[in-house]
């Protein structure tokens, strides 16, 4: 189906596959709905504000996110030492292929409630309609 050819196969290897590599386990969800006038992706980012991405259309013209959160839980309690301490690390880059019917200029991005939201706007086509007389001869 053309309209889901642009999602990467990772996505679909991911959601597919029932023995999955640990590295693989912490690739955030993504969801992507299409309407009449847009597509929008959906990455899930617990966490994260809007200074841990970057979102951009590469020299290809495909669309990039990044996404990286470095977090240190520091403990001033200096009368105990860690047994055990761990670190919330997460970094993560994804491209996708781009539709053709997607307006690369007026794509737009944001973050609420733990979820990126990317809004793909499709190029609006205006049908012309031509009304003349011909002739019969």
């Amino acid at each position: 189906m053309y309209r889901n050819s642009w999602l990467p196969e990772v996505f679909n290897d991911f959601f597919n596959t029932v023995n999955l590599p640990k590295a693989n386990a912490t690739a955030p969800a993504i969801n992507v709905l299409e309407s009449e006038d847009k597509y929008q992706v959906e990455v899930a980012a617990p966490g994260m504000t809007k200074e841990d991405f970057d979102v951009n259309i590469n020299d290809e013209g495909d669309l990039t996110i990044k996404m990286e959160n470095k977090h240190e839980t520091t403990d001033e309690n200096k009368k105990a030492h860690y047994l055990r301490r761990e670190f919330s690390y997460s970094k993560y880059e994804q491209t996708l292929i781009l539709p053709d019917d997607v307006d690369k200029d007026n794509i737009a991005a944001r973050v609420a409630d733990g979820v990126l939201t990317i809004d793909l706007p499709k190029i609006v086509q205006k049908q012309v309609k031509v009304a003349r007389q011909i002739s019969v001869g």
